[in-house]
C-alpha cells in the first residue's frame, strides 16, 4: 500500500503546516459516529481533532510523514495549554507578538522528538504562526506577497470579504476581479511546473490530466460566487494571510472545550493506513484526504479493497478528488453504497474550494 508513494514523495519536512480540507464538510458526512472507532490520515491534524467532536470511542490517526505528525502533536499540546485566544494567535490565525512564548507553553510535556522539531521551528512561528510554516502555505505566502500586489490592489483584496448577494458576487468576480493580469497570474503561479516545483510535491501530478491553473480558475468561482467569500477561512488566508471573522472548524471557540476534553481518545500510529488495517480491527468511518489521488488506478483499487477489510458494516468513507478522479472500482459496487444526495449537498457548501470532487460512500450491512 505504502510502496507506491513512499518511493516517490519527500516526508521530511511539513508539506500542510493547517488543513486545506473543510473539517464541517467532513464531519457531517462521516453522519452518526457515537461511540464508534474513526480512521483518519493525520496531514496538519485538524481533521482528526474535529472528529473528536463526533464522540467516538476513538480515533486512529495515521499518517507516512513524521512532519506531519508533529503537527498534531503540537495542537495537543496547545489545546492542552494555551487559551482558545492564544490558540489563534500560535496558529497564526491572529496577529501575535508572543508567539515564541506560546510555542514553549505548547510544548510543554510533549515527548523530546516534537520538541526538538518545533524548536528548530521556532522563527517562523514567530513570524507567520504554527499554520504558516508548511510547504503549501509558503507557496501562497509568496503567491500573496510578491505576485498578487502587481494584479490587485489592496482594497480589491479587501472587498473580496464584503458580504454580497449571489448575483452581486458573480458581477464582482466578472467585472472587477477576473482581469487579464489575474489570469496571467493564475495561468503562470498554478501552473503544474510551478505548483509541482512550490506548492505541492511533484509526484503527486502523476495521474492528473488537463491544467491544474484551470482547475483553480474553476474552484475559485465556486469560492467567490457559489459560496459567500466572506464566511471562507481558506481563501482569506490565501489573499490575506491569517483567517478574518470565520474559521475552520476545529479552531472555533465552540469547539475548544469539547475536543480539548477527549484529546485522550486519539490513538496516533505513524505509518500508513496498514498499522490499522494490519491489526484486524474494524472502523466506524475513515476520513482518507485526497490519499486516491496519489495513487495509480491499479494500486487504488487494491488499497480501496484493504480498507473494506477494515471497514464495519455501515461505515463510510471519505475523501476527496482535486484533478485525478477516483471512485470505488467497480467490483466493489455490490459492497458499498455511494450516497449521491449527501455528497451534493456538502460539495455545494464546501469551503475548501480546490478540491473538484467529494465522495461519500456506505459499506452496506
Amino acid at each position: 500500500m505504502t510502496s507506491e508513494i513512499a518511493g516517490k514523495a519527500a516526508f521530511d519536512h511539513i508539506r500542510y503546516a493547517q488543513l486545506w480540507e473543510d473539517a464541517d464538510v467532513l464531519t457531517q458526512a462521516l453522519g452518526d459516529c457515537t461511540g464508534g472507532t474513526l480512521v483518519s490520515i493525520c496531514s496538519a491534524g485538524d481533521n482528526a481533532l474535529a472528529m473528536l467532536t463526533l464522540d467516538p470511542a476513538k480515533v486512529v490517526v495515521v499518517d507516512l510523514s513524521p512532519s506531519q505528525i508533529a503537527c498534531l502533536h503540537l495542537r495537543i499540546g496547545a489545546f492542552r495549554n494555551l487559551s482558545h485566544p492564544e490558540f489563534l494567535e500560535l496558529m497564526g490565525a491572529r496577529p501575535s507578538i508572543q508567539r515564541a512564548g506560546l510555542l514553549d507553553r505548547a510544548l510543554a510535556g510533549l515527548d523530546k522528538d516534537t520538541q526538538a522539531f518545533w524548536q528548530a521551528q521556532a522563527d517562523d512561528v514567530a513570524l507567520y504562526g504554527a499554520g504558516g510554516v508548511g510547504k503549501f502555505e509558503r507557496y501562497f505566502r509568496i503567491f500573496r506577497t510578491r505576485l498578487l500586489p502587481l494584479v490587485h490592489s489592496k482594497r480589491t483584496i479587501d472587498a473580496i470579504f464584503e458580504s454580497r448577494p449571489l448575483a452581486a458576487r458573480r458581477a464582482f468576480l466578472d467585472q472587477r476581479f477576473n482581469t487579464w493580469r489575474w489570469r496571467l497570474l493564475l495561468n503562470t503561479f498554478f501552473s503544474r511546473f510551478v505548483m509541482g516545483r512550490m506548492g505541492r510535491d511533484k509526484t503527486f501530478f502523476d495521474h492528473v490530466d488537463g491544467s491544474p491553473a484551470q482547475h483553480v480558475a474553476r474552484r475559485i468561482h465556486h469560492a467567490a460566487v457559489t459560496c459567500d467569500p466572506a464566511q471562507n477561512p481558506y481563501l482569506h488566508w490565501i489573499m490575506k494571510g491569517t483567517h478574518g471573522a470565520a474559521l475552520p472548524m476545529t479552531w472555533r471557540a465552540e469547539y475548544f472545550d469539547v475536543i480539548k476534553s477527549r484529546l485522550d481518545r486519539l490513538d496516533i500510529r505513524p505509518g500508513a493506513l496498514e498499522v490499522f488495517i494490519s491489526t484486524g480491527e474494524k472502523a466506524d468511518g475513515f476520513n482518507l484526504s485526497d490519499i486516491f489521488e496519489y495513487m495509480s488506478p491499479d494500486t487504488f483499487a487494491q488499497v480501496y479493497g484493504d480498507i473494506l477489510s477494515a471497514a464495519a458494516p455501515g461505515a463510510r468513507l471519505v475523501y476527496w478528488n482535486m484533478m485525478a478522479p477516483r471512485r470505488m472500482p467497480p467490483q466493489y459496487a455490490g459492497r458499498v453504497t455511494t450516497l449521491t444526495g449527501t455528497e451534493d449537498h456538502l460539495k455545494a457548501i464546501d469551503k475548501a474550494f480546490f478540491y473538484s470532487d467529494l465522495i461519500v460512500e456506505e459499506v452496506k450491512a
